[in-house]
């Protein structure tokens, strides 16, 4: 019996046992009442308190196999893997045909990553259970730690025969299909699924998903309905409906979806932005910035949203209000590299080569290594007139574009305006060799330099060899 929070009626041991720990009177429970408290706390998360009712279960029940199972069970999730192996081991001399045994022990050698014998004792448990269902599913796991897909998606199908309403192994099928780039496979067996199961909307949902990844947007949208049908509060069946329609330019209907879904639970981030989306493919520009901030309201982490918001005014030109925004985003989240590009390029748009230069630096810091990156902050550099830091700054660029010509025709212009005319020879026979004809990059960052006769020559005669 598993307690309902609901029927007070239906919780009293548990409610007796939380009186007892309170005043620490000791009272007499059935181990049947222990198994369940303790299930109980373990299916709440609430270790410690399944620790404390396992050990007086025990305590009044010492030969309980099942309390002792749950200690076992406790000491895997705690990683004292040899204390549950030496209790397994003594369990084991007394109930050789009890199938828990070989699923604990299985959990251990799962936890060793040794997922192999794990396999081979769960099979010998679905020889002894009545339960295949839930063994299945554990062999299934077990292959998808392996990376087997095949293997993984096979047990979880066997799961399914037993037990067609474990959603969770329906979704662990999908998944692997989906691993495997199996969709047309997918879309068959959960066509063969729900011939059985017509009103699963899971079901429904899985085979428009399907249909949408292969681009076939009106049959994920029939799908959808269908999901809707069989269930008119899936919130997931129209948020999916909501993004087919959008694929297909239907905006309003998608706007429609996505309100749906306010009505049908708290409002999210994500049908706020979709709706915001939406509107700004319709010219509806007060109603989508509108949407967008309400994006950041609700989820201030979401980095999509304050990227929305400063799209928006970038490409209305209204740079003060994007940096305005991008400020704030990067005062939520430091260390995003999204947030940094745009905060670079609007402060370029603005001329403030400083803190654009500032913000492409921490761009590079941050892992984002595009060549348009690094040239833009050499150039910005430049502007400064920072010779020495544009200079690193392209040599670190070379490490990963050794055969850049832009790199090699600004490190050209950068050497021989500090007089070093040898370097600057040096790296304009790379450049000429890869691509004379980008010398406009010489010719529009260092006029001086591009006119010098000797680069003159040079640049000549490459382009008629």
């Amino acid at each position: 019996m598993k307690f309902n929070q609901e029927h007070e009626e239906d919780n009293f041991p548990l409610t007796r046992f939380e009186s007892m720990l309170k005043t620490n009177d000791v009272l007499f429970f059935d181990s049947d009442d222990f198994e369940n408290i303790v299930n109980h706390y373990l299916e709440n998360g609430k270790i410690a308190l399944a620790k404390k009712a396992v050990k007086l279960g025990l305590d009044q029940h010492p030969s309980s196999s099942n309390l002792k199972l749950f200690k076992i069970e406790i000491l895997i999730f705690e990683n004292k893997l040899e204390e549950a192996d030496r209790l397994l081991a003594e369990l084991y001399e007394l109930e050789p045909q009890n199938e828990e045994v070989y699923i604990q022990k299985a959990n251990i050698y799962s936890k060793q990553d040794d997922h192999t014998k794990a396999i081979e004792l769960l099979e010998i448990a679905l020889e002894l259970t009545d339960a295949d269902a839930d063994i299945y599913s554990l062999i299934g796991m077990e292959y998808l730690f392996m990376d087997d897909f095949q293997n993984a998606k096979f047990n979880f199908m066997k799961c399914l025969e037993v037990d067609e309403d474990d959603y969770s192994a329906l979704y662990n099928v999908i998944y692997c299909f989906d691993f495997l780039e199996q969709h047309e496979e997918a879309i068959d067996y959960l066509n063969m699924f729900l011939d059985k199961n017509p009103y699963c909307e899971v079901a429904w949902h899985q085979v428009g998903k399907q249909y949408f990844d292969l681009k076939k947007y009106k049959k994920a949208l029939a799908a959808y309905d269908f999901a809707i049908i069989s269930d008119d509060t899936f919130i997931g069946a129209y948020f999916e409906k909501g993004k087919v329609l959008e694929k297909l330019g239907r905006y309003n209907e998608a706007i429609e979806n996505y309100q749906i879904t306010l009505g049908l639970d708290d409002p999210t981030s994500f049908a706020y932005l979709r709706m915001g989306k939406c509107y700004q493919k319709l010219h509806c520009d007060d109603l989508a910035i509108t949407y967008f901030l309400k994006t950041v309201k609700e989820d201030p982490l979401l980095d999509k949203g304050w990227i929305a918001i400063t799209d928006y005014y970038t490409k209305k030109m209204d740079y003060q209000n994007a940096l305005y925004y991008i400020n704030k985003a990067i005062n939520i989240d430091g260390d995003n590299v999204l947030y940094w590009k745009r905060y670079a390029k609007i402060n370029n748009r603005l001329k403030f080569y400083e803190e654009a230069e500032r913000g492409y630096s921490k761009t590079l810091e941050l892992g984002n290594y595009e060549l348009e990156t690094w040239l833009t902050r050499c150039d910005i550099l430049i502007n400064l007139g920072e010779l020495e830091s544009a200079i690193t700054n392209l040599f670190e660029a070379l490490e990963f574009y050794p055969e850049s010509v832009q790199i090699e025709f600004r490190l050209t212009g950068l050497f021989f305006t500090q007089g070093q005319d040898d370097k600057g020879h040096f790296h304009l026979e790379n450049a000429l060799r890869l691509e004379p004809d980008y010398d406009i990059i010489l010719e529009e960052l260092f006029p001086f330099v591009y006119a010098k006769r000797s680069v003159v020559q040079k640049i000549q005669k490459a382009k008629k060899s």
